[in-house]
């Protein structure tokens, strides 16, 4: 089973933590990443696009001329899609992008996520984020003790709305809740600064279910 640093805010070596290997020493799945950052991405999407049927476009609902005896084409609304100003036909419409996506699929990529950001040292465990001063920079000068120069996602069981105040004032830098983590956010930013509660609930949220996962013997053994 590996195991990784617990860090203070001052970069010092306080303790360490142990990680399943279920989780964190499981194989990277490319394919299973990209979708998942494909149904983050549909979720965000507003679909706020809108085109007019003629029957919202502006215009009379007269007809131009009698059907016929005049040698011109027959026409019965200057609203027609035919004509310019006219409404549109099969055009898009206000909707929603999101879509489901298996729940067992989602696990997975956030397994593959925190095992390569695990694999690549850019995982920080942190015993918590109680600041000495509830200011930005002093927050700053932390994560800068912890290399987290370039961009960071701060994960805390229940971050408090100090830490929260303070992270929002910095750019590239995002403080989610582990309930709220997608494997969007860990493939997003370059370092993850987790506090040691929150990875704990996210490794035990990612890890494996069913009989294989817990050792369990198969159906027809003895």
């Amino acid at each position: 089973m590996a195991s990784i640093p617990v860090k203070n805010l001052n970069n010092d070596t306080v303790g360490s933590l142990e990680l399943l290997d279920e989780v964190f020493a499981a194989p990277v799945n490319e394919a299973l990443l990209w979708e998942a950052v494909r149904h983050f991405g549909a979720a965000r999407r507003r679909g706020t696009h809108k085109t007019k049927g003629r029957a919202e476009v502006s215009g009379s609902g007269r007809k131009l001329w009698k059907q016929k005896g005049t040698g011109r084409a027959r026409i019965g609304s200057i609203r027609s899609p035919l004509w310019r100003h006219g409404g549109t036909v099969h055009g898009p419409q206000p909707r929603s992008y999101a879509w489901a996506m298996p729940r067992k699929k989602l696990l997975g990529a956030l397994r593959s996520a925190l095992a390569a950001k695990f694999r690549d040292a850019e995982l920080v465990v942190v015993d918590g984020f109680a600041l000495p001063d509830a200011k930005t920079r002093v927050l700053r000068q932390s994560l800068d003790r912890l290399e987290a120069t370039h961009s960071a996602l701060l994960v805390d069981a229940a971050p408090d709305a100090a830490l929260a105040r303070c992270a929002r004032n910095l750019a590239r830098v995002e403080l989610l809740a582990a309930h709220e983590v997608h494997p969007y956010h860990l493939l997003r930013y370059q370092r993850i600064v987790c506090s040691r509660p929150a990875l704990e609930k996210l490794q035990l949220a990612a890890r494996p279910r069913g009989k294989a996962a817990a050792g369990a013997p198969s159906k027809g053994t003895a």
